[in-house]
Order: structure tokens, then sequence, then C-alpha cells
């Protein structure tokens, strides 16, 4: 070399003038003096010696002089480097290996290579990672002509011949590796695995003094050179990731911090790299970086600035002088994306500091305009950039191919923010690497592929996934057709070596310690492979040839290879995940962008785009959508995207672009969709978190897009079909396909249903536009079913991928195995899919890990993906023409993927989080209820329907709790079908038993098991009953019918008795319609025959308060009216529906002073065609109402032409105590729409027509007291004070005008015994009378006789029934035939029985207005509602049987049968404080009507509504088929018997002898005819032949009986419990009656505590889910080691094992909960009215007791806040209750601070303290829960503050849950709150099971 001095000259001493100027004043004089005196670098040309300083060193002349580093060492060298080289120059004279350790960057190894290309020594450089195993250091095998041979690897070779080992990366490998070297280290000796021993120098040249050279070789003994040394560089561990030195290994090193280079070094450094720029910019930048490599920096979380990147920065700047700092700064160091929000305050604080924040001020390059090859220099392109007007050009590296003009290409439309992106990285390019960071789906690969399009460059893209080895990135062991290993380069190194653009697609998922292995192509481009090959930089190998002389093949053959100088790395990345943990395990949430890899890129942020951009780019790719479509959709998209809201972040991630270009494709083909639809399906909402799923319905909303209705309703005309070759489902049509390989074609059992039919038309539609289908579903919603089905159809042959745990990449393309010594490669499934065209399902993608299955992303995206025997699968035949080892993808390719839905209680990985955007998803659910039903049929035709629709409405409601989370196994279709199988084989076993093969599972978890038989019971299904467990009334006898007498109507010519009645008619007056809010209420139908069977069928509450009153309920078909009257209200329901509609008319009917006007109202509903639609009328104001249930209109119709009149008696109306009578309405024939009002006492009949809107008013010349319709023409009067009977007769059709005159005729009543007129006192009053007649198989049973007659049936108090024969019709005299009681009802006395009518026995002073007696014609009955004091209880129940409370019994009179029953109605849950009020409704508690489907309903005083059953047929049939359900268990033993083919029995079952004296036998297995023997023939017996009766009493055991376990041991276990139980107690020192109060808390919210237990537990399974350990000794073969394992290596095998965290990766902190409880004075005030107290200490028990013992994982606090604060301290976080009498306490300490609080509200203030103080804490996330009953508005404060407040810290979760307040007010709130986050519980019952909605849905989900 020619001799150089070193020292302070030219351009060095230039920056050091311009860095005194600047920095002179602050250092002062000596700052700057140069200390050359101390060292001088002097290099002679004498040739044999090198001196730094005073050190001097000999060269020797290298062997290998290609293995010397050239051209590292820069024209001027730092002080810094040179006293370091010095250090290093000592070390080696000492013969020590030195450590140089220091910040990450290429700093310390190009000090090292420094080092050796002065000293002319030979290199083995060795990157470690954490695959390097021993063999790497040592020997490997290699086979070579079928023998295996040990090839020395770096150490060795290092050692024998003298070099100089560079190891770099010490803190990647893993434990247990180095130490093999230790030995060599110290002692220069080591073992090898081929027998030779390596010795050091010194000990071999010992022997060979007294040995010859061959003794030592025929020992194997290898003299271990003297020149040998190790330099290793490392990164100190725990400030940084990566594993701490071994003990052993560091004490054998001498260690050197090089740190980076000192201030003035580094300036003048960049002062000759950027001549162009501002000095003071460039100290300003430095400055910087200094900064933010400061221990203050790191303490604060900031990585390290990457310095030594500074250098190719500054060439940027120093071409784009105009570039703005803070611009470049974000190149370097991407705080954005890397660091929170406290990260990002700082370093912006640091950048305005140093005056960098200039982002705002200076331009930035805005588009490229033109690419063109470099003339002169090869491999380059000159690229001209417009920034600020002025077009600057400059030069960059390029590829092969001819560049391409920019936005040339079709497919790539270019927005303004992509051409300024590409602006940018085409200055970035100019220097270095670049890795691009965005979200999934936002364009990062097409950006790649134009900007490699653009310079000429040929692609290779790399997919990387998590476990990818440092093999597969760099080099892959294969066998040559003889046998031989070989490696084979992976496409990194190809690409390298051919200069093309590689894209290493998911540089976030790869793990750290393999990355390291491309750090030194990164910065230096230079690469050492296994096989012993080396890349070197282009310039450098130039260098070395010409140094060398040799030729390229010369260096070929020494296996050195130049990397070409146009090669370049793209690297693409997501966002890290800001504050994310490191060591979790998942691979999403990795912090992956560490000191390291930012020494390794620049880094530019591709950002989502603006709106405008993405309209222009959806309409640039899609032009044929809809525009409004379009832009709706954007609006959704850009609005979830802006909120700070996680979950609508997590939602916006799942409408990227790339998914909303799929949803546009599709509205493109399909314009007539609804947006709302596409939008759940590409978010998969339903099966997202509740919360998020609100969020996203909120979001839909806001952004007025309408969800279509429900397609349930026109589902018949999804069928599918196929005709001439084409398939055709709903509205799609496809072409079938017509297949090579038929018998891949699945064929399926499958029963059409429409959903799955709409499913399988949403698949056709995606299929046919080209997609890869996605199907997510609970287990057993029939996905596989579908996909098989539908693939049938299509005539598509398939090919089938199982995933599960073990699946590795290798296992999804290629199975290697080993035949004759050489490695084959099977194709997988996926394989042949690719190249015959078939389809690939991939069924439980959710199991295999998410960085498998991510290799999937190539395949769909580019169509490319390499395989592990080196091809690769091409897409574009075009491209594959001149390339060997390609695999075309076939054009009919697709991949159908099934996977099961995230979250618990599936716990796979979440496919879709990963890979949801390249697929369609399509969410498969359980049939809808309809469809089920139909499905269920075919599978079971012979099984009943009530079974199935019973079946099909119980796992409905399982289903829908398993979406609320009140359950955790979704039960499926696949278990309901299972069911009826079982069912349509064995039809006689009770469905009771068969549902057990289900929920048997669930038997052992006591709460499960308790939601499960409650739903169960709910529908019907008698699980748990016995078939003896029938609870219907006693039927008593009714006397006998006798004659009673006649009634004859007078037809006489007698002028007087015939009596002419004229007619008037006028039209109505319609006043209105006004509309009211019909309110829906959910319906929760319990069915009662559940547990035992009884009349009674089904009851429900209706949703009413407690002061209301109940005044009328009436039937028409299956659906039932009830009216309220305080407020007056109609309630509206069907027999079997889900919902109650209520129709409020407080409006209507205002209150007057409270109780005082009692309005009393009754329905008639109308009939066809006016279905649903009712008259009201009130009886004291006469005020008729037509109301329309459906649209909720209200019309007033007047009857009255003086429609004053009401008014003239409002002054009466609380003047007479006594009131006068009121206005009655027959309702009798309102189904044909007509009604007749009366006024009690007066003498007008008005008939309303409601279809004409007419009145016909009839005059009578009596007074009426009431009137019965007793045919459509005939109607029975009563006059007032006679109680005489009138019937009047009128024609049918009042319309006739001339013939309107109606007839009125006396009836005179005989008894049979006087034969004359009876007196009037003695005259019945009838309380009902039919309508219609009785038929005549039911009037003969009645009357014993065979008979036929018109007839009407009457019941009045002194009979139970009575039968007037051949009225109304015929005028001979008609019979009466009676049922006479024993005591007439009228005479008993009321209120005997004291409390059991609720005290009001005194005030009972008028005739209550609802007499409750009912007649059933077809079922020949008569039902009466009576209080408990009319019944002869002693007859019904037993002496020792008190009676039970009830609140009314029905006497069920039975005219068949001749028998009367009371069936008991149970007592009112509630009952309004209006006694009196009550009183006057009805004289028992219940008011009844009959019910079209035979039987009667009542509803209660509570609201309480029931279903009866009364008729003897029905009974008799329902209890045929419950017991049916539970199954026929006769109690007879099973026998289990053998057919053996000679026909003979194993013991042949006898008859037995005969007895002669016929005495009882029972047991002895030898008389026949004895009772319960075995094998003889009896009754009752066990496996007797057959049944014998010998007329004895039958002993029989009953089933029960055997089952049951001894009382003595039930005693005796429940003994035990309390004990233990009070031990417990006294252990912790807590009354029993505290035990009480607290378990009154905690049994309200066991089932949430269980189900968030269940959930905490299995996340805490997961979280230590075992990972593969590589590199065993011991396991199972690892596929990718098979080789090693042919060339005979021992570690080749990998198993399962517990993967401890990384090191120096944090520690997983606890999740942080708040729980802010309103304890304030309102709350204890309203407790009363709606519980709110207790339901929020309920819910703070939940939250104490759910997270007990889970302390490390939840650090929770509970604060109270009230009038006196907002701080009031309930839990410590750091003291926890830990048992259930610290608990108590503080429940206690809420109630009681809510009962002596002042009054105020501080829910704003505590929700603000709290956040900001969650906010300044260390934890994993935070959480804080609000509860408060804030009255906001009461208070003024407006809830969009309230919001403000909710969403003011991104990092914290804050909810909020209200405790309803007035009227819609709820409702309101919640519209301004963001969704998702707020939540109103109308109903305090709902306030525990919102906050476990709230755990599961964000806390649980990711634990």
């Amino acid at each position: 070399m020619h001799s150089q001095i070193l020292c302070s000259g030219t351009a060095a001493a230039v920056a050091a003038r311009r860095v005194r100027n600047i920095l002179g004043a602050v250092l002062g004089r000596d700052g700057w003096m140069w200390r050359t005196h101390e060292v001088k670098l002097l290099n002679t040309s004498s040739g044999d010696t090198v001196k730094i300083g005073d050190i001097s060193y000999k060269l020797k002349t290298p062997r290998n002089p290609e293995l010397v580093p050239v051209k590292h060492i820069s024209d001027s060298l730092p002080q810094t480097v040179a006293q370091h080289l010095r250090w290093i120059m000592q070390k080696d004279l000492l013969g020590q290996d030195v450590f140089l350790i220091g910040p990450p960057g290429p700093l310390r190894r190009s000090i090292a290579m420094q080092y050796l290309e002065l000293t002319k020594r030979e290199v083995e450089y060795v990157a470690l990672s954490r695959d390097t195993t021993e063999t790497d250091l040592k020997q490997r095998r290699e086979i070579r002509s079928g023998t295996a041979f040990y090839i020395d690897q770096c150490a060795v070779r290092a050692a024998t011949e003298g070099r100089v080992l560079v190891l770099e990366g010490l803190e990647k490998a893993e434990r247990n590796v180095l130490p093999v070297l230790n030995n060599l280290l110290e002692n220069r000796e080591m073992q090898l695995e081929d027998g030779r021993f390596l010795m050091s120098a010194e000990r071999y040249d010992k022997l060979l003094q007294e040995h010859t050279k061959e003794e030592l070789d025929s020992w194997k003994i290898i003299r271990v050179s003297e020149d040998f040394r190790v330099i290793a560089l490392g990164l100190p561990v725990p400030k940084y990731k990566g594993n701490p030195l071994d003990p052993p290994l560091r004490s054998r090193f001498q260690a050197r911090d090089i740190y980076y280079l000192p201030f003035k070094d580094q300036l003048e450094l960049l002062y000759t790299a950027g001549p162009n720029v501002a000095a003071e910019r460039v100290s300003q930048l430095l400055s910087l970086a200094t900064t933010l490599c400061s221990q203050e920096s790191s303490n604060l979380g900031l990585p390290d600035f990457p310095v030594d990147n500074l250098l190719p920065a500054l060439y940027v700047l120093n071409v784009f002088p105009m570039l703005s700092s803070q611009q470049l700064v974000q190149r370097l160091y991407p705080y954005n994306n890397i660091l929170g929000k406290d990260g990002r305050n700082a370093v912006e604080g640091v950048l305005s500091r140093f005056e960098l924040l200039d982002g705002r001020r200076e331009s930035t390059p805005s588009a490229v305009l033109g690419v063109s090859k470099t003339k002169d220099v090869e491999g380059h392109a000159d690229v001209t950039l417009r920034i600020a007007d002025k077009d600057i050009t400059f030069q960059v590296p390029a590829g092969t191919k001819e560049p391409r003009p920019p936005n040339s290409s079709p497919n790539f439309i270019s927005t303004p923010s992509h051409s300024k992106l590409m602006a940018e990285m085409m200055q970035s390019h100019m220097v270095k690497d670049i890795c691009l960071i965005g979200a999934k789906g936002c364009g990062k690969s097409v950006i790649a592929r134009e900007f490699a399009e653009m310079l000429g460059y040929s692609t290779e893209p790399v997919m990387l996934y998590q476990d990818m080895t440092a093999r597969d990135l760099l080099q892959q062991r294969y066998t040559l057709p003889n046998g031989d290993t070989a490696w084979r380069p992976s496409p990194l190194v190809t690409a390298a070596i051919e200069g093309k653009l590689l894209l290493l697609d998911g540089i976030h998922r790869v793990n750290l310690g393999t990355l390291a292995v491309l750090s030194r192509l990164l910065h230096d481009r230079e690469l050492d492979l296994y096989d012993g090959t080396r890349l070197l930089r282009w310039d450098r190998y130039q260098t070395l040839k010409e140094q060398l002389q040799f030729s390229d093949e010369q260096l070929q053959e020494r296996s050195i290879f130049p990397v070409h100088p146009s090669f370049r790395v793209l690297a693409l990345a997501e966002p890290p995940v800001v504050g994310a943990n490191t060591s979790s395990s998942n691979s999403r949430g990795q912090q992956w962008l560490g000191p390291e890899l930012l020494t390794m890129f620049l880094y530019h942020s591709v950002t989502p785009l603006a709106k405008a951009e993405e309209i222009g780019l959806i309409q640039g790719l899609t032009p044929n959508v809809p525009k409004e479509a379009a832009e709706q959709l954007l609006h959704l998209t850009h609005s979830l995207r802006k909120t700070n809201d996680p979950t609508a972040q997590s939602l916006a991630s799942s409408l990227s672009t790339r998914q909303l270009l799929r949803i546009c494709r599709r509205l493109s083909q399909y314009p007539e969709e609804s947006i709302a639809h596409a939008v759940n399906k590409a978010c998969l909402s339903r099966f997202l978190p509740s919360l998020a799923r609100a969020s996203l319905q909120k979001s839909l909303a806001n952004c007025s897009i309408q969800d279509a209705p429900d397609p349930a309703e026109h589902t018949n005309d999804y069928s599918c079909m196929v005709k001439d070759g084409v398939l055709t489902i709903g509205n799609v049509s496809a072409p079938i396909y017509n297949p090579n390989e038929k018998m891949k074609v699945p064929d399926v059992l499958f029963y059409d249903n429409p959903q799955h039919m709409m499913v399988m038309e949403d698949m056709l539609k995606d299929f046919l536009l080209g997609e890869h289908l996605l199907l997510v579903g609970n287990q057993g919603v029939g996905k596989n079913k579908i996909v098989d089905r539908f693939l049938h159809l299509l005539n598509r042959p398939r090919e089938y991928l199982q995933l599960h745990r073990d699946t590795t990449v290798q296992t999804l393309t290629l199975q290697p195995s080993v035949r004759d010594g050489i490695i084959m490669y099977e194709d997988s499934p996926l394989v042949k899919a690719v190249k015959m065209g078939h389809i690939l399902v991939i069924d439980e993608a959710d199991k295999a890990p998410t960085n498998v299955t991510c290799i999937l992303k190539t395949l769909v995206e580019s169509g490319e993906m390499i395989l592990a025997d080196g091809r690769r699968i091409i897409s574009d035949p075009l491209e594959a023409k001149g390339r060997t080892n390609t695999i075309v993808m076939h054009p009919d390719f697709r991949m159908l993927v099934l996977a099961n839905r995230p979250g618990f209680p599936f716990l796979g990985n979440d496919f879709f989080g990963a890979l949801g955007d390249i697929f369609s998803c399509h969410a498969v659910d359980n049939p809808k209820p309809q469809a089920e039903l139909a499905m269920l049929k075919q599978y079971g035709p012979d099984v009943p329907d009530a079974t199935l629709q019973k079946l099909v409405a119980a796992f409905g409601e399982l289903r829908s709790m398993a979406d609320q989370g009140t359950i955790t196994y979704p039960y499926s279709t696949r278990e309901v079908v299972n069911i009826v199988k079982h069912l349509q084989k064995f039809p006689d076993e009770g469905l009771a038993n068969v549902v057990r093969n289900v929920f048997d599972f669930d038997s052992y978890n006591k709460d499960m098991r308790e939601v499960l038989i409650e739903a169960l019971h709910k529908h019907g299904i008698p699980i748990g009953a016995k078939p003896s467990s029938v609870t219907l009334a006693k039927e008593l006898p009714l006397p006998e019918v006798k004659m009673t007498g006649y009634w004859t109507i007078n037809q006489g010519g007698n002028a007087r008795r015939k009596l002419l009645c004229p007619t008037e008619t006028h039209p109505i007056d319609i006043k209105g319609p006004v509309f009211l809010r019909v309110q829906s209420y959910p319906c929760n139908r319990q069915e009662s025959r559940a547990l035992s069977f009884s009349e009674e069928k089904a009851h429900w509450q209706i949703p009413m308060n407690e002061v209301n009153i109940i005044c009328d309920v009436i039937t028409r078909d299956d659906v039932l009216y009830v009216a309220t009257c305080n407020p007056v209200s109609l309630y509206s329901m069907k027999e079997r529906g889900e919902t109650i509609q209520c129709m409020e008319l407080y409006d209507v009917f205002p209150r007057t002073i409270s109780g005082v006007w009692q309005p009393f109202v009754t329905i008639a509903p109308l009939g066809s065609p006016l279905d649903g639609q009712v008259v009201l009328h009130e009886e004291q104001s006469n005020t008729v109402l037509h109301l329309d249930m459906v649209t909720g209109a209200v019309r007033r119709l007047m009857l009255s032409q003086d429609s004053d009149q009401p008014s003239t008696r409002a002054s009466n109306w609380w003047g007479s105590k006594e009131q006068q009578g009121g206005y009655k309405m027959c309702r009798d024939f309102s189904h044909k729409n007509w009604l007749l009002f009366y006024k009690e006492d007066g003498n007008q009949l008005e008939v309303l027509d409601v279809l004409e809107g007419r009145v016909h008013s009839i005059s009578l010349p009596i007074n009426l007291k009431s009137v019965f319709l007793v045919a459509e023409d005939r109607w029975l009067l009563l006059e007032s004070n006679t109680n005489k009977k009138f019937l009047l007769t009128k024609p049918m059709h009042m319309a006739a005008e001339d013939s309107g005159v109606c007839q009125l005729h006396s009836i005179s009543e005989d008894s049979v015994s006087s034969g004359h007129g009876v007196s009037s006192a003695e005259l019945s009053i009838p309380q009902m009378l039919s309508c219609d007649q009785l038929p005549n198989e039911n009037l003969s049973a009645a009357l014993d006789q065979k008979i036929v007659s018109p007839n009407r049936i009457m019941a009045d108090p002194s009979c139970f029934a009575q039968v007037i024969v051949g009225f109304p019709d015929l005028m001979s005299p008609n019979e009466v035939y009676s049922f006479k009681r024993p005591v007439d009802l009228s005479v008993m006395k009321s209120g005997e029985s004291g409390a059991q009518t609720f005290f009001r026995s005194g005030l009972r002073s008028t005739t209550p207005k609802r007499d409750n007696c009912v007649s059933l014609l077809s079922a020949n009955q008569v039902v009466r509602a009576l209080p408990p004091n009319k019944v002869p209880l002693k007859e019904v129940y037993p002496k020792d049987v008190t009676p039970p409370m009830t609140a009314a019994y029905l006497e069920v009179t039975d005219l068949n049968s001749k028998k009367v029953k009371y069936v008991p109605v149970p007592r009112s849950m509630t009952v309004s404080p209006y006694t009196n009020w009550l009183s006057k409704v009805s004289e028992s508690d219940v008011l009844m009507a009959p019910l079209g489907s035979g039987g009667v309903v009542t509803v209660d005083m509570g609201g309480y509504v029931r279903l009866w059953e009364t008729g003897l047929d029905a009974l008799q049939r329902s209890l045929m088929e419950w017991r049916n359900m539970i199954g026929s268990e006769d109690g007879r033993p099973l026998q289990i018997t053998i057919q053996r083919e000679s026909g003979l029995d194993v013991t042949a079952p006898k008859h037995g002898k005969i007895d002669p004296n016929n005495d009882p036998h029972v047991g002895g297995n030898q008389w026949a005819g004895g009772t319960g023997g075995r094998d003889t023939a009896g009754l009752g017996g066990k496996g007797g032949p057959y049944r014998l009766d010998a007329g004895h009493k039958v002993y029989q055991v009953s089933q029960a009986e055997k089952d049951a376990v001894p009382e003595e041991i039930r005693k005796a276990a429940r003994e035990m419990g309390e004990k233990a139980f009070k031990e417990r107690l006294k252990e912790i020192d807590m009354s029993e009656y505290d035990a009480a109060t607290y378990e009154r808390f905690s049994n309200a919210v066991r089932r949430q505590v269980q189900s968030l237990r269940i959930i905490l537990d299995s996340l805490q399974a997961k979280g230590k889910e075992r990972q593969w350990l590589k590199n065993q000794a011991l396991g199972e073969l690892d596929d990718a080691k098979i080789i090693d394992g042919l060339t005979g290596e021992k570690a080749i095998y990998k198993r399962r094992g517990e993967l401890d965290p990384e090191l120096g990766s944090p520690q997983q902190k606890p999740k942080r909960l708040r729980v802010l409880a309103d304890v304030s004075g309102s709350m204890y005030r309203f407790n009363g009215v709606d519980g709110r107290l207790e339901r929020s200490m309920e819910a703070v028990c939940m939250v104490m007791e759910a997270l007990e013992n889970y302390e490390h994982k939840f650090k929770y606090d509970i604060v109270g806040h009230s009038g006196d604060g907002y701080d009031i301290e309930l839990v410590r976080a750091d003291k926890v209750p830990k048992n259930n009498k610290q608990r108590l306490k503080v429940l206690k300490n809420m109630h009681a601070h809510a009962q002596f609080c002042m009054s105020g509200d501080f829910t704003l203030e505590g929700t603000e303290a709290s956040i900001k103080e969650l906010a300044r804490e260390e934890a994993d996330e935070l959480f804080v829960v609000v509860l408060s009953d804030a009255n906001l508005e009461r208070y003024g404060i407006r809830p969009e503050r309230f919001a403000n407040v909710l969403t003011s810290d991104p990092q914290v979760n804050a909810f909020a849950i209200f405790i309803g307040s007035l009227g819609d007010q709820a409702e309101r709130l919640q519209k301004t709150l963001p969704a998702g986050r707020s939540f109103v519980a109308m109903d305090t019952k709902q306030i525990p099971q919102i906050l476990q909605q709230i755990f599961t849905s964000t806390m649980l989900s990711s634990a």
C-alpha cells in the first residue's frame, strides 16, 4: 500500500473550521484542539508492519488473498476509529479474543473489517441467528456419492487456517449453542465430530519435538494456528432484545464499547456527504439524533435513532436541499408509527427544540415526471421529479428491463398521495433500501409493483412468515439425482446476484433473530452463505479482481460472486401496534420496529387514501359501480377511520381499500344489492363482539345506509335447478363445469332450505366474480355441507386440506419423503389444485397458526408462491415461458376456506383478522326457524310437528343466549339434526330423554345446567319431569240435570204485547286520525308444562307498570287483546308470538285528579277486512275509538249527533257518590264489524256499522238493564226494574230502508211446578248467554237424550249451567234444563277468607263490571272465574292440605262428563294500590276470555297472562303427547339377550309352574303369575317373557325409587355441607345473617360470574399454549431437516414445549380496570322504584368475584362518585377484597354512602379524572366503566360533552352504563354517545349483563 498519512488535512480541516465558527463561542478555545500527540496513524510501505500510534503489527502474506476484506477503510479515518483499531491490535498481539459491544448499526462490523483489511487477515464471517446450531459452527455432514463426509465449518476453518472468526449477533443465538466454542476460545482446543482433535499451537509444537508429524496425523491431532482470533460483535442485552451472554462465554472475551462516533467525527463525515446543505441543518439533525440516543430518551421508551442512516439521508438532502428536515426525520425515524402519544410528543418536543419542525414550510416532491435509462452508467436510470415548480433530475439504480413511464399502467390508478409517495420513494431509493409501512389492504403491494415497473426491475416477492428460519431466507438443502446433498440458493440470493428488486412482504411477522442474517446484506451488500459462497459488493468485487488479477471464472471457482449493483430491497410491513407487548405470542400485536430494524431501511408510510382519492380509485377500477352507493360506502369507511375509538378502528381495518374494491366490483355486477349487506359481510358483523356490532350498526345508521328488509319474506323463490348445463341458484346462473376427474366432485346428502340457498346464491355471485371465498360460522351450521353441495351443483372437483395446530408452511405445500436416499417431494392438495384447476377446500383454517396461513396471501394476491423444492407457482403464463421450475396456475383454481368464528369458545387463531380481506367473506349461520323446521322435517318425517317446533324454538333461544354471552357454547343445527334422527329411528323414546344426548356435556356445570333447563322448560321440553307428575284438578260430580221451566215468546195478536220499535239511521262523524306510537316489547312466553302437567299451557307477563289496572281481555282468532285503565292502554299479542304490541292512550284519556275519575274500557276486535283493528269503548264518557294496531292510527267515532252531551255530566263525575248507569257495548258480533251500544236505564239501542260508517238508533218502549245478543237478528233485553225479558227481532239487513221495523216480544217464564208466571223477584238474571248453539252431539250428551234442536246455553248465579232448548228460533214454549248449584253464588258473602283477596273485603260496594263467565260450545263447557271464597275448598282439597294462595279458581263445568272441577289460578306477583277501583272490575283477581283455539285465557291484576286448556279431549291428547315427550320408562329392567344361531336363548324364559292355590308370589324365579320375579312370567318382573296377571295387588319398585339415593346418605351430605359452610364463616368471622345478605347479591350474578370465569380460564389456557421447539435431539422428525437426517445429524427433531418469553422483551403487564360506581343520593332514592342501587351493588359484586385470583392479569379498583365528590374509594387496586366478608363490606359502604351523601352529580368529572389517572399508569390495556343514573339533562350537561370525555384518551377504553331514566330520554342519550361505549339499562336487571358484555367483547378478546 502506498504510504498514506491521515491527519488534520484537507476536507476534514475545512469542516473543522466550519464547526469551530459555529460552536466556537460555546466551547471556548481548548475544546477543539486535536490531540494528535497521542495517536498518529502511520502506515509505511516498507511492507511488513502496520503501526497504529506506538503499536506495530507485522504483516504476513495471506494464503487466500480473496478472503481478505477490501475497500472497508475510508479515506479519512476518524480519531475514535483509530483508537478502537489500536485497542484491537493490542488484544491481537496479546492473543486475546475481543467482543465489540455497542448499539445496533453497521459500525462495529465495519471497524472489525477495517482492522482485518489493515492487517491483511483472512476472515471467516458468520451471522448468528436464532436458527444457528453447533453444526453451523463446527462441522456439517454432506453426502458425496453415497458416503457422508464431514465438512469443516467457519470456526474449524478459521482455527486450522489461522483466520479471524467474526461472529456477529451473539445475542441472537439461542442459549447453549455458543458454549461449543468455549474451549476453543480458552485453550484453543476442540474435539470434532469426525474424531479429529484441534490442539493449540504451543502444545502441538511441544508434541512435535517428541513425535513425528505422521504420528500426530494418525492420532488425528490438528494444530490450531497461532494467528486464529475471534472477534465477536454483539448488542448489550438488557437494553436491547435478545439472549444475555452466558457468563462462562463472556469471561473469555475482552470487551470494548463501540458507541456511535463522537459528535465532531460524525459532523465531519456528514459535511463531506452534503456539501450543498447548510451547515446549521446538518448539526441540527445530528443533535436530534444524539438526543434521541441518550439514556434519558430510552428511559422514555423511545427506540434509538439510527445515527448511521444520517449519512444516506444527507446524500438525499444534498440533491434536494429544499426537502424539509421533518420529512427526512420521518423516514429515518417514523415516530408517528412506532410511538404512542407521549412518545410522539417527546420527539416533537426535541424536533422543535432543534428547529426541525419545518414540515409545513418546505415543499415536498409532488410527482415523478419521467424515468429514462442513463446513457453512460450501466444499471442506472435518470429520474425527474417535480418539486415546487422545479424539475430535478438525478440518477437511481434501475433494473434490467426497459423503464416504463409513470401512470401508464392500466391496473394502477394514480392518486395525488400515491404519486407523491412514489416520488419520495425515488429519493430514498437513490441511497438505501426502503420499507413501506401501511395497514393491510391499503395498496402496498400494488405500489411496490408499480415502483418496480417504473424502474424496469423484475421483482422477486418473498412472503415472510413467522417461523421462517435463516435457511429459508438464504439457502436450502436438497439432494441431487445421484443422492448427493447440495445447497439451493433461495430466491433472495438469486435476486441479489441477478439484480432484481426483492420484495420482502410481511417483515413485521418474522422474528428479529432471523432477520438479523440480512443486516449485512442490507448495510454492506455482502453475504456469507452456508455452503461457503460469498457475495461481495460490486465495487469490492471489482477491486478484488484487479488486485489479484483473477478472472470471474477463477473467483467463481472460489465461490465468490458479486452482488449486482442495481439489487435493491423493498420491504412491506403493517404498522407496529403501538404500546403492544413484544412478548405477546399473537403475530399481530408486535412492536416489531425496533432500533435494529431502524438502521436497515428508510421508512415510508402509506397513508390511507383521502376520500376523494379513494372514490377516484374505485371508479377507475370498477367503472360501472353505482355512484351513490360508492359514496355512501366511502362515507362510512372514512367516518370509521377518523375516530380514535379502537373498536371503530378495527372495523375500519376490515374495510380496507382492497375490501372496498371487492364490494364495488360486486355492486357494479349486482347493483340492486344493499350496501349494508355488503358491509356486514365484509366485517363479518354476525360474529363481532356485541359492542363492535352495535358500533357498526350505529355507524351504518349515521351514514344513512339502510339495511334492506330481511329477505325472509320472499324466501320461497330460492330454488336451485340445473338446466341445459346451466346451474341457477336464486337469480344467479353459472355454467356447469366439465371436469376431468369426476371422482373428486363431492356428493353429499343435502336438504335444500331457503337460508342455505341464499348463502349459496351469495357465494355463486362472488365465485363468478373470480373471488376466493371464506365461510365463517359456528360449529355444526353446515359449512362443509354447503361447500360440498355448492361444488356438487357446479360439478367442480375439489381437493381437501384440513389444517390443525401442527400445520407448517411445508405441509401446506409439499410432503418430503426419502426414496433410495434421494429426497422426493409429494405435491400437497394445494399444489395439485393449482396445477389441475381444482377447487381447494381448506377446512378448520382457524386451527393453524396464522403465520402459516399467511402464505396463502401471496398465492391469492399475486398468484405467486415459492415451494420448498425450489419450484414456483406463477399465474401469468407469459412469465413462465422462459423459466424453468415453474408451475403455471390453472385459471380455474379457486380456494374455499372454512373457519370457525373468532373468539371464545373456539379459541382458534384469528384467521379472519389476519387474512380476512383477501377473501370474500360469508357468515354462515344456523338456519332461521322456518328453514330449520323444514329441514328437520326432511330428516324426521315421522316426528310430530309439535316436537320439532319445540326443539327449534328452544335451540333458537339458546343460540341467542350464546350470542349475548349468557352461555358459552353455541348450540347448532348439527345437534338438533342428531336429536331428530334419533327420534325418527326410536319414536317411543321421549324428547326429554333424547335432548340429554346434547346437554349431558353441561350436566356438571351447575349454572349452565340451570340456564339450559330453564330454556328447555320455557319451550315446553319437560326435561327432568317424571311421567307421574300430573297435577290436574280434582273432578267433582255435577248435580243431575233437571228441567226447571219454560220460556214462552208471546206472539199473540194482542197489540200491547207486540211492540214496534222505530229506527233511524245517520252517518257517524270521525275525528282524526292521530298517530300514536306502537311500542313492541319482547314476549317472554313460558311453557307451563315443564316439570308437571296441568291445565295451564303457557304464561307470560304483560309489560305494564304496577299502578296500572287491567280492565278487559278479549281474543280474536289467535290474537289476545288486553286493555288497562290507569293510564288507558291497549296491548295486543299473538298466542304463540314473540312480541307484545302496546299503545298508550294516555293522551286521549288524560287522567284527571288521580283515581277520582276511573275510566273503564271495553275492547271489540273487528273482523275481516279490518283485521288487526279494534274499537275501544270507555263506559263513562261514552268515548268510542277506532284503533289500528299496525299503523298506530287513532280515530274517534262520534255516535250521537249531540256530541256535547258528555260535557254536561262533567260536574257529576265526582258529584254523586253512586254513579248513574254507564254506557255499555255488546261486542259478540264484532267480528262481523257491527257493535251495539246502550245506556243502562236508557231506552235506546245504537247499532254501529263500522264498515259503512253508520249508526242505526232503535228507540224502545222500555228502560234497559242489559242486552244479550243471542243471534245476529235476535237480541234478549232485560227491563231494568222488573228484570222482565223481551226478545227483539230485527231484519237481517238494516240497510233495507223500507222494512226497517224491529219488533219486541215479551217472554213469559213459567216454572215446571206452578205452571203460571213467576214473580219478578225470582226471575233469573243471566250472567252469560251464548250467542250460538251447542252442537247436536254435545246437546244430546248434556241432556242424556238424543235431541236435535236450536238451543242456547246460559249461566246465572243459581246454576252451574242452563240449557234453553228451542230458544230463540222456535215460538213454542222453550224448555229450560238446569244444573242447579247447592248454594246460589250471589248469596255467598265475599271476603270471609281474609287476606286472600288482598285486604279488600270491606270495599266491595258495587257489583263488579265483569262477570268472568264464558261458554265453550265445542267442548261443551261453561267456565267461570270465582274468588276462592266461593269455591268448596273442603271438597277439592283433602283435610290435611292447606289450599294454595290463589288469585281465583276456574270453575270448569263439563256437560259431557257431568263433572265440575276447580282449577287454581296462581296469585299475581304484584297488584295495583288502587284496591277500591280494582274491586269494581271483577270480583276475583283475574279477567277471563275464551280462546279461539279452545280453552280460556286469564289475565290477573298484575298483568300475568295464562293460557288454560279445559276441554277433556284436548287435555287427554296433550297428556299423551306430554308423556311421549318424557318417554315411556316402564320401570322394567333392561335385559341383554344374545341371539344364537341355533335359535336357543341364553336362558330361555319359561312359563313357570302354576300354583294350584293361586297364592300371591313375589319374586323367587319359580312361580308363574307372581309379581316382580325374574325370567318367569308375571307383572312388573325383571325380563320375564310376558305379563301374566293372576289378580293380585302388583308390587312394583318405581324407577325413581330404584335410582334414588337413600335418605340418610343425602342427609349426611347435607350436614357435611352445612358444617363446612359454618366453619368457613367462622374462619372469616362473618355472621350467618351477613352471609345471607351477601348471598343475595352474589346469587343474582352467579351466572355472569361463572361465564366470565370460564372465559378467563380458557384464555389463560390459550396463553399457555406450547410452541414448537426446533433442533431437538428427540421428538418428531422436522420435515425441514430431512436431509440433515440423511447425512446423519442428531438435532433434526422438533417437539412442543413452553416457549420462554424472549429475553429483553418487556414483562406482560396486567390489564387495568376501574369501575366508577354511582353512589349518589338518587341511587338510594329510586332504589325502591327499580332497584338501581342494588343492581349496581350486584354489578360491583360481579366484578369482585369474577376477577378473584386473576390479580396478575387484571388490576382493578372500584371508586364511587356522588354529590360528595368523585373519588370515594371503595376498593383499592393493591388491596382487593379476598373473601365474602370483605366484599360485603364494600357493598355495605356503597349502600351507606348513597344513603347519607349530599345531592349533586359528578359523573362527568369523575369519568374525566379516572381516565386521566389511569392514562398515567403502566398497563397492557386500560378500562374505565362508569355506572351512573345521571339525568344529564337535569344537571345541564350536554351529552356531547360526556361523549368527548369518554373518548378523550384513545389509550383508555371508557364505557358508560346509564341506569334508564324517564321516557325516551335514555334512547336520545344513546344516540349522541359513541356506539359501543355507552349503554342504557332501562331494566336494572341488565346492568350485570351489560358489564359482562363489556368484559367479554373487549377485555377478554385479547387477554
